[in-house]
């Protein structure tokens, strides 16, 4: 579907002269009807092509496509779609509606997960939730009406994405109407399964992550493949080493780890974990040394050679393919760039001279850098970049620019951030000038270091010696004069440095706006100690109840201290790469946490569907004691909180899974109260979760500290670098697109009807 306003608001019946010689070159046309109002030229509105271009530009920003509609209406609706506020309302939305599984019958709103314990959650009355989720799935309705009305019909036939949304939305609401009709009766509904659908649909990132993971589940295939055929092998061997013997004190291993088949895979898969190691050798080991070289060599091959394998190969082929996708949002931002450089060619005086005419002139001798300024002032974009763009258009000398040119100009995007402190103020007495040398030096700071480290230890000693004694017992009088101690100092050393640096240049350094919170929080509790119980009795009085009791406060002040030893991070390089690193995985890597969370999400809702209140608890809580139980089962360690009795529990059960320690216990529990197939599920998380996603996070992770290490050698202070290390930043070996893939990306636009 073509939108009603073409590109250019005048007939162009001719090819425009292509601008300078550059490969490639495309050209904008369009045709026209005599008296459509649609294609005169705008008066009271805002120039067309100036709005479009910004599009464009915001479009090459945000790594988004290019290909929808460029009418007058269109884009007004576009930049409002792409708004803060209506894209943060989707994420409520999404949010909202992922969150009613916390509600939803089986309610997880109560105190304890533990059925013995656990009193009767509230749960809502029929029609609540279902109305909400009303509510949001007609604004899901909406948003796909809005991207399909903005990228046209035809685009929307080809984007698979949108059209599993509109059949997810209508599928949710059928199932929302069946619920309804029962009267909230049903013990099933598919819908749950459906909703971390709008989570994958609404990131571009997830979606590019799915399609890598998609292609690289055949070499991740493979090597499970060669895992079970290790594992086969060698339970065939166990089988026969095992064997069930004459004398009955010898069976201990085949009667525990190896009586049948489906036993004798569950234990060695289990020992691939490590998690029953070294339970599962021990009855074999202790009448044959030997037998230990069939457990060493199972573990040696199978979790340190093929589980590495299994790392290294998802590392490779995952980045490789994703590499291929992020060259593709590459190739979005050079051509949204590109995109708005040939609109702005085209844009000229119809009333003065043929539009015809007018756009050959303006692509022969390119862009005005005063048109450039028109469109950067409209431009949404992060005032860092904008200021920075804008100071590069200032600094041209020539009038017009030509596409290299263009392109230049928004190369400060993939830049480093690095910021540079205000300055200094300046003093006229020597007095002053001394004393802001002095705590401007590296040494003041190394000092305060020195002093935070010695404070912690006063307090670690202090609690390494009082460790066996009660509360009541304590004697903080001696720990309250060290730490009133030091707090004056924190406190002189602040205002110094203020004095130093300036309000602005103290601020500059996040780690110092952490320092001096910390430091008028406790000089606020310090405050409040004295005026509440003095400083004269070296015997206060501890045992007071409340949040005012001075163990509290002097608790809470210890914790500040400790909290604030956290200021020498940035001061030590390899520390402020690596605790950099962490910040930036939760702030970049948000879409591969968002897949992870979709998956939870489903494993939970299947749990519930499978194993909801499987496992009973005793209804007397005394006749639950662990005596009688089997050691080392479900019931003598005390697992009854880890259930699938609501969504909230699941997931924590499934945590506990993926992290592998004991998991068998709720293995062999669940095969215990339900069926043996129950064992698929589990096996089927272990592998989604602990392989897979554990093993694509550890590659996240060491290119992202990778490409943070090799930032920060080019700066000494790494506190000053703020690096805009996106995902796509990430990937290094990114290569440019060519002139000839731009042009015919920009020939392929369907609507703005460009020739070559």
């Amino acid at each position: 579907m073509m939108e009603k306003e073409p590109l250019l608001t005048e007939s162009i019946n001719q090819r425009a002269a292509s601008y300078g010689s550059a490969p490639g070159a495309v050209t904008l046309s369009g045709s026209s009807k005599p008296g459509e109002d649609s294609y005169q030229v705008e008066g009271d509105e805002d120039d067309i092509y100036i709005r479009r271009a910004v599009v464009f530009i915001e479009d090459a920003i945000h790594y988004r496509s290019i290909n929808h509609r460029v009418d007058s209406k269109s884009l007004r609706v576009y930049r409002w779609y792409y708004s803060w506020i209506w894209q943060w309302g989707m994420i409520l939305a999404i949010a909202v509606i992922l969150g009613l599984a916390f509600v939803e019958r089986p309610s997880s709103l109560s105190l304890s997960s533990d059925p013995r314990y656990r009193q009767a959650a509230w749960e809502p009355p029929c029609g609540l939730t279902e109305g909400i989720e009303t509510a949001f799935l007609i604004i899901f309705a909406f948003d796909v009406t809005v991207k399909s009305y903005l990228i046209g019909w035809t685009e929307f036939k080809k984007n698979k994405w949108l059209i599993s949304y509109t059949v997810v939305i209508a599928g949710s609401l059928m199932d929302l109407i069946v619920s309804l009709s029962m009267v909230c009766g049903e013990n099933i509904r598919v819908r749950r399964l459906f909703r971390p659908f709008f989570l994958l649909q609404n990131s571009s990132l997830m979606k590019k992550t799915l399609k890598s993971l998609k292609k690289t589940l055949p070499e991740i295939a493979s090597v499970v493949l060669l895992l079970a055929l290790h594992l086969c092998l060698f339970t065939m061997f166990g089988m026969l080493l095992f064997a069930k013997r004459e004398k009955s004190e010898e069976n201990a291993e085949w009667e525990t780890y190896f009586r049948n088949l489906p036993l004798s895979l569950s234990s060695l898969l289990v020992l691939l974990t490590t998690a029953n190691n070294p339970d599962v050798m021990t009855p074999a080991y202790s009448l044959n040394r030997l037998y230990a070289i069939f457990f060493i060599a199972f573990s040696v091959i199978g979790t340190y050679l093929i589980m590495n394998l299994l790392t290294a190969i998802i590392y490779n082929q995952f980045r490789g393919y994703l590499l291929v996708s992020m060259q593709e949002s590459v190739l979005r931002r050079r051509l949204g760039i590109r995109a708005a450089f040939e609109v702005l060619c085209c844009r000229g005086q119809a009333e003065d001279q043929g539009l015809e005419k007018a756009c050959e002139n303006e692509q022969a001798g390119g862009v005005q850098v005063k048109t450039i300024e028109q469109v950067l002032q409209q431009v949404q974009a992060e005032s860092y970049y904008k200021h920075a763009i804008m100071t590069e258009v200032q600094q041209l000398t020539e009038r017009r620019i030509q596409s290299q040119t263009f392109q230049n100009l928004f190369d400060v995007l993939e830049r480093d951030r690095i910021k540079e402190p205000p300055p200094m103020p300046e003093y006229r007495l020597r007095c002053m000038q001394t004393l802001q040398f002095l705590f401007s030096h590296y040494y003041m700071t190394l000092l305060g270091n020195i002093m935070a480290l010695a404070n912690v230890v006063c307090i670690f000693t202090v609690l390494v010696v009082d460790s066996e004694k009660s509360i009541s017992d304590w004697s903080e009088y001696y720990l309250e004069v060290i730490n009133l101690s030091f707090v004056i100092f924190y406190l002189l050393e602040m205002v110094l440095k203020i004095v130093a640096f300036g309000l602005r240049g103290y601020l500059f350094y996040r780690s110092n706006i952490l320092d001096g919170l910390l430091t008028l929080s406790l000089v606020a509790l310090q405050m409040f100690i004295l005026v509440k119980y003095g400083f004269s009795c070296p015997k206060w009085d501890l045992p007071q109840p409340g949040l005012a009791s001075l163990w509290e406060i002097v608790r809470m002040v210890n914790m500040l201290i400790v909290f604030r030893c956290l200021r020498i991070i940035p001061k030590i390089k390899v520390m402020a790469v690596v605790a950099s690193t962490l910040v930036d995985l939760v702030r970049n890597l948000r879409a591969f946490a968002g897949i992870l969370l979709a998956v939870y999400y489903v494993y939970a809702v299947l749990g519930i569907w499978l194993f909801h209140e499987a496992i009973t608890a005793p209804a007397n809580v005394s006749s639950s004691s662990n005596s009688s139980a089997e050691c080392g089962s479900y019931e003598q360690l005390g697992y009854w909180p880890n259930n699938f009795d609501d969504f909230a529990s699941a997931l924590v059960l499934l945590y506990n899974v993926m992290v592998v320690n004991n998991w068998h216990v709720f293995l062999e529990a669940y095969t215990k109260h339900t069926t043996e197939w129950s064992k698929v599920y589990f096996i089927a998380w272990w592998l989604t979760s602990s392989v897979m996603w554990v093993n694509l996070f550890v590659a996240l992770i060491l290119e992202n500290f990778t490409y943070k290490w090799d930032r920060s050698q080019d700066c000494l202070d790494v506190e000053r670098i703020k690096y805009e290390s996106s995902v796509q930043l990430m990937f290094r070996d990114l290569q440019e697109p060519t002139e000839e893939e731009l042009a015919a990306r920009l020939l392929q636009h369907p609507h703005l009807h460009l020739i070559q």
